[in-house]
């Protein structure tokens, strides 16, 4: 049985030796910088619609 995601998690994850935070909540992913506020979000409609690659950066 899997757990229900009702809240906000938050991973740091390394991509070309910079550090990234990534949240998981029910509306989707944000992928952000470590230390900087806009980043790029996915919501889980658009993954599922095939329209991953469209990502949009966040406002914030």
């Amino acid at each position: 049985m899997t757990t229900k995601l009702e809240t906000t998690l938050k991973r740091e994850i390394e991509i070309d030796g910079k550090p990234y935070t990534l949240a998981i909540s029910p509306v989707g992913l944000k992928l952000t910088e470590k230390g900087k506020r806009n980043g790029h979000e996915l919501a889980w409609a658009n993954l599922v619609r095939g329209e991953g690659a469209a990502a949009e950066p966040g406002t914030g």
